[in-house]
């Protein structure tokens, strides 16, 4: 690797300098790290393959009330209530858009926080960049890491544009197949459920206020969430099909047919399925390393470490939780040593398992067909669970 340039060898966070830390990725748990980081005092870089940031990814997303807690700490909880939408709690319909069940959700993020806000995701990225550019990271886009050589309290690191430099800790927050994760000698990656999930936004049709899903018909779940005053996203779960063998020119095509069985508002939504570049379809992954998170010092976060089907919508608040737990450690008093990582692994890994678990749980009786699954209680012990502080 390029010779990194000649800094002061010494132990972590040594009295009197400034530690430096490298955050590999700029998505939303990278982004949130980079801006508590900062806000902490501590000099960031962050650097993002994405030569645009990644400007235009996915079309929403449901933050529970834990994943708020966290952005309110960012400072975007305010932008994020005025451009979302707080939805008024879920419902449960027949494919003919009947209603047969309606409830209030429980507040994970405490009293003061809305239970969940539904969000144009690439407005939510936005508010992130906003916050990182205004933090004073430096920031590199369309660059990635290329090696690390490590020196027990420091790592070296050489990038895709030919330049290097040493840090006191490197993050690893790229990503579900994470590059930095596999350069560190890690091997757990993600395995598919067996479910797959198609999603497009769509103007909001009148009246709907809330979270609403169909649990039958040809899909195991149809449904959508408010993202603003005038947008919704639609999603559609299915069993999982060969990626490879899709064409991405007829996915506005096939996400129209399989919404032709659900009625309510679904004719409205599905006019709306004409831009197949507007359609993602993905799979739903299992992933979680369970030994260390950290290799020296370089230590992952977000989908890097964990990421579990969308069913309890906590992927997100789970990459999140991430980057406010390593924030407030490294920020404490103790050293930036191997004990400070494994503490922050320790506090982690039983909240995460928990919810990888339990949303992997109720995919799976969705695969079978279990009638008689016990979804009220396993949804209540988790989400009771999340109310407390990470």
């Amino acid at each position: 690797m390029t010779p990194a340039p000649a800094l002061p060898h010494s132990r972590l966070r040594p009295s009197g300098e400034n530690p430096v830390v490298l955050v590999i990725g700029g998505g939303t748990s990278g982004n949130a790290l980079t801006v508590l980081l900062r806000r902490a005092g501590i000099a960031v870089d962050l650097v993002e393959a994405s030569p645009d940031w990644k400007a235009s990814l996915g079309s929403g997303i449901t933050l529970q009330g834990n994943a708020l807690r966290v952005l309110r700490e960012v400072g975007v909880l305010d932008a994020i209530e005025k451009d979302g939408y707080t939805a008024d709690g879920v419902a449960i319909l027949t494919p003919d858009g009947t209603v047969l069940a309606a409830h209030e959700e429980l507040r994970t993020g405490g009293d003061d926080l809305p239970a969940h806000i539904g969000m144009q995701r690439p407005r939510l990225q936005q508010l992130l960049i906003e916050k990182v550019r205004a933090s004073g990271a430096d920031i590199r886009l369309g660059t990635t890491a290329t090696a690390f050589d490590q020196h027990g309290d420091c790592v070296d690191v050489a990038f895709s544009d030919g330049t290097s430099r040493r840090y006191d800790l490197v993050v690893g927050a790229d990503g579900l197949h994470s590059a930095t994760r596999r350069m560190i000698g890690i091997t757990d990656e993600p395995v598919p459920t067996g479910m797959g999930i198609w999603r497009a936004p769509a103007p909001r049709p009148a009246g709907i206020t809330r979270t609403e899903m169909i649990y039958g018909g040809p899909c195991f779940i149809a449904g959508y969430c408010p993202t603003s005053e005038d947008t919704v996203y639609t999603y559609l779960v299915e069993p999982a099909r060969d990626r490879a063998s899709l064409d991405a020119a007829s996915y506005a095509d096939e996400m129209r047919r399989l919404s032709e069985a659900y009625g309510g508002v679904w004719p409205q939504l599905r006019a709306a399925f004409t831009d197949p570049k507007a359609v993602n379809y993905a799979w739903f992954d299992r992933h979680l390393v369970t030994g260390p998170w950290h290799r020296g010092r370089i230590v992952l976060v977000g989908d890097a470490a964990h990421c579990c089907p969308p069913t309890f919508a906590q992927g997100a608040a789970m990459s999140l939780e991430d980057a406010l737990v390593l924030a407030e450690l490294l920020a404490g008093p103790g050293d930036w040593d191997d004990r400070l990582l494994t503490a922050y692994h320790s506090r982690r890994l039983p909240r995460v398992r928990m919810v990888v678990d339990a949303s992997v749980q109720l995919a799976q009786w969705l695969l079978d067909g279990v009638r008689d699954a016990d979804v009220p209680g396993l949804l209540h012990r988790t989400m009771t669970s999340l109310r407390e502080r990470p």
